[in-house]
């Protein structure tokens, strides 16, 4: 095997590489063979391994060289040693023997060395118009040579300049090209690495699943490789913080970090994914982690003279010091250095330091200071994604300190307008909750506003602007993926294995790696469901809703700096009350759910006092609230972290129609929702009810000719497939909340749990469901003020109602009380006033009250 074969292998399959230059040293080798068996070794530790090592074997490469005398080999040998040096922190060293190669060279070997060069000055050193000069010469050079591999290496580092100076799409041209060039000769390693650069465009152009895709199937690559590439990590790291995947994102990084340091891995790279370590903690909240990660990452950064890396770290530990509360003198005039020196680095981040640095200044009362800062920042609005988000949120803060009104909620509006197109280029419901985050401050501040003013329409409207803004957005199946199929299929098997017990003589624990192996692919594959073309959504107009709501009171709490207040719309008129602390009203609403879930269970020597335990939560959630109540049912609107009251226990809405809903606007399109034309009950009955079948075979009676499914025919696929479409559905099942991972929180049917992701298979929306569950209501708060659950799910699927509970039921104690329901129901009442009619007859026996009280209606 000849130089280039081996060079080419190291790049390729690095283990065989490694293997084949130690038995060609270990044989006594010529001084050409030892210098490319040194060179093949050098390259596989400078990329994948120790980078001590790798320049101890390259330096033996360019001993062994000039001793054979091959000028072209030793030019090509410290290239190599060049670029591992710089990737060894060592930055003065590696430029200096790059530049000490004698210039003059021309064809293939002369574009080699061009390309290393263009690695320094691009990925290093950020000097992007010396990097883009060599880039185009080399791709001249090695281009119809033959060489495929270094026409690829060549197309790949000017892509990478290109991508760096804000031209995605001819970067992108460039990597697809690499992409055919590094799979038509075998470099199965560079293409990985290719394709995560590919993520990294994609990323780049605002196309998250893509980009996803990408990373996902580059990280495959390199695992069944056997080899760590830093980069990678580090792109993928980016897409999951913009992505909202704050955990997954910390706990990969940090996985990283370890690996490069056991590797003694490139001293380059592991500053690199320090920086972005510091960025996922610091987007996880563990402040203290983020500044040491931000710290030491400047710290070798500066070390290797990496100015455009070292504004970058020291920006985000500025972020951190002041999410923490530092607004010293001192940090004022670092973010000015830092937004100074972003300036000619990195326009994007500049917009974010001079936003920073504008509110450090408005902080310490320099409102000078600040405008110039809010400015500069204000600028970058109309570019790219990241500066837009900054520069709209610069804008709106710097008309609120001029006081200009008018246009700082017109900046919040155009802000939020972005993201919301944004969101609409997601299809997982997952990324679309997650994503809505990044809106949270301007709506803060338009809301703040209104609230300021008293202005209860205005509070109203912004209120609505940013809440359960995924439901508005129509939904994106999954794509037709029969593999999601089959793995869906395995996970419930595999829970369904887990939870009856069996495999007891192997023990669990291979089971339940199984588990989180499955549930991690098919999160994954429906995180890749990319997004649609489309406007924004239906202006909410409060005087549509002053217009529908009848005789009905409306309730829409907000949270507005911790504090709680309450919009009532009724009688044509809307009215703003202030309630008092969220943190009294959280608290008291555990409480609450705590007694519910100790009656239900019946356990305890005393029963608690349901009735004063509800006139405090009554208190704290609604305050003066209930003096505006009239006769009639009631509508409320609670915040995301608010969602599971079961409001029935409150004293001024026990014996009154109550329906929740995620937003105003959730609830006036559930009230226009057209019904299906044909009436299609489907009744289900899932295993292991302490009642067994008697709920549903008594709901049977009330439905003669409803679907039923029970005694092992409630199966997922059948279960699909009866709901689609229906009129109205009734399970009665075991159900779970997954906290840890709301789109896992499932129904138990006979062939195991029917998760969130099986309902977005669905292609229509059952119109109404009762879910006869335990805490079927619950959802993960997430986003901005969003929702991941059942009944979210449900809701955004197109159901105009659902019946769920708050916290685990009583199974006997739920069966007269859901007849009941259906009783009404079947009298046309809609659902509020079918669960509270039937609530009323529920008996006053502490289980069946409990019971009752358990549910809540949502929707119309």
């Amino acid at each position: 095997m000849d130089a280039d074969e081996l060079h080419a292998l190291a790049l390729s399959r690095p283990a065989d590489a490694l293997r084949i230059a130690r038995d060609v040293l270990a044989n006594s080798p010529s001084h050409s063979e030892a210098a490319a068996a040194h060179q093949a070794a050098g390259v596989v530790h400078r990329d994948f391994g120790d980078i001590h090592e790798a320049v101890t074997e390259l330096r033996a490469a360019y001993r062994h060289a000039r001793k054979a005398a091959d000028r072209d080999h030793e030019a090509d040998i410290l290239a190599s040693l060049g670029v591992a040096l710089v990737m060894a922190g060592h930055t003065q060293r590696g430029v200096a023997a790059l530049n000490s190669i004698p210039r003059g060279r021309t064809g293939v070997m002369a574009g080699r060395i061009l390309i290393r060069r263009v690695w320094v000055w691009g990925a290093v050193l950020g000097k992007y118009d010396e990097a883009l000069a060599d880039a185009e010469q080399a791709v001249v050079l090695l281009s119809d040579t033959g060489d495929l591999v270094w026409e690829a290496r060549a197309l790949t580092h000017r892509a990478m300049v290109l991508l760096a100076m804000g031209a995605i799409d001819r970067a992108d041209e460039d990597y697809a090209h690499s992409e055919e060039l590094f799979a038509k000769s075998g470099q199965q390693a560079e293409y990985a690495d290719t394709r995560q650069a590919r993520g990294a465009a994609a990323f780049a152009r605002g196309d998250l699943p893509t980009a996803l895709l990408y990373l996902d199937d580059a990280q495959r690559m390199d695992e069944e490789l056997g080899i760590l590439e830093p980069d990678l990590f580090a792109n993928r790291c980016l897409v999951q913080l913009a992505a909202g995947l704050t955990r997954e994102a910390l706990t990969e990084i940090n996985n990283a970090l370890d690996r490069i340091e056991q590797q003694r891995g490139s001293a380059a790279r592991r500053a690199e994914l320090l920086y972005c370590a510091g960025l996922a903690a610091h987007a996880a909240g563990a402040l203290d982690l983020a500044g040491s990660r931000s710290r030491d990452a400047l710290k070798l950064f500066r070390r290797q003279q990496r100015p455009w890396w070292a504004a970058r770290a020291e920006l985000s530990l500025l972020q951190s010091r002041y999410v923490s509360g530092d607004r010293t003198a001192r940090l004022l005039r670092t973010g000015q250095r830092v937004s100074a020196e972003l300036d000619g680095l990195d326009p994007d981040l500049a917009a974010e330091a001079h936003l920073l640095t504008g509110r450090l200044a408005l902080a310490r009362t320099d409102p000078a200071e600040a405008g110039r800062h809010l400015k500069v920042a204000a600028g970058a609005r109309n570019r790219g994604l990241r500066g837009r988000g900054a520069g709209w949120l610069a804008q709106a803060t710097l008309h609120q300190g001029d006081g200009r009104s008018r246009a700082m909620l017109a900046a919040c509006r155009q802000g939020l307008n972005l993201i919301e197109i944004y969101v609409r280029t997601l299809g997982a419901t997952e990324l679309r909750v997650l994503a809505t985050a990044q809106g949270a401050e301007l709506a803060a501040i338009a809301l703040r506003y209104a609230v300021q003013r008293g202005n209860a329409r205005q509070v109203l409207d912004w209120s609505e602007r940013w809440r359960a803004t995924v439901l508005a957005i129509p939904p994106v199946r999954p794509q037709a993926d029969d593999d999601l199929v089959a793995n869906l299929a395995a996970l419930r098997d595999l829970t369904h294995r887990l939870e009856a017990g069996y495999d007891h003589r192997l023990g669990s624990g291979p089971l339940h790696r199984e588990r989180r192996r499955l549930e991690n692919v098919v999160r994954r594959r429906v995180l890749l469901t990319p997004g649609t073309a489309g406007g924004r959504s239906a202006q909410f107009r409060s005087a549509d809703l002053l217009d529908h709501l009848g005789n009905r009171t409306l309730v829409e709490l907000t949270d507005v700096d911790d504090q709680l207040y309450a919009v009532v719309a009724a009688r044509g008129r809307v009215h703003l009350m202030p309630v008092g602390p969220t943190a009294l009203a959280t608290h008291r609403l555990s409480h609450a759910l705590f007694a519910l879930r100790r009656e239900a269970t019946g356990r305890g020597t005393h029963q608690l006092d349901l009735d004063s335990i509800g006139a405090r939560l009554e208190a704290a959630l609604l305050g003066e609230v209930v003096r505006h109540f009239d006769d009639g049912p009631v509508v409320v609107v609670p915040t995301g972290r608010l969602h599971a009251v079961p409001w029935s226990l409150l004293p001024s809405l026990r014996s009154r129609p109550t329906s929740v809903a995620p937003s105003a606007a959730a609830w006036l399109r559930a009230r226009n929702a057209v019904p299906p034309s044909t009436e299609r009950v489907v009744l289900i009955g899932g295993p292991q009810l302490s009642t067994g079948l008697e709920e549903v075979r008594s709901l049977s009676d009330l439905y003669p000719h409803a679907v039923v499914l029970t005694d092992g025919d409630a199966k997922a696929e059948a279960v699909l497939e009866a709901m689609d479409g229906a009129s109205l559905v009734h399970v009665a099942a075991h159900g779970t909340f997954r906290a840890d991972s709301p789109l896992f929180s499932a129904l138990e049917l006979d062939d195991g749990p029917l998760t969130v992701y099986d309902l977005e298979r669905l292609e229509r929306a059952p119109h109404r469901v009762v879910l006869s569950s335990c805490s079927s209501a619950l959802g993960g708060p997430s986003g901005a003020d969003e929702l991941l659950g059942l009944v979210s799910a449900l809701v955004a699927l197109g159901s105009s109602g659902v019946v769920a509970s708050v916290v685990p039921v009583n199974d006997p104690a739920t069966v007269p009380l859901m007849l009941g329901l259906h009783g009404r129901l079947r009298a046309g009442d809609d659902l509020a006033e079918a669960l509270a009619q039937a609530r009323a007859s529920a008996g006053g026996g502490r289980q069946a009250r409990t019971a009752a009280q358990s549910f809540i209606a949502l929707g119309a």
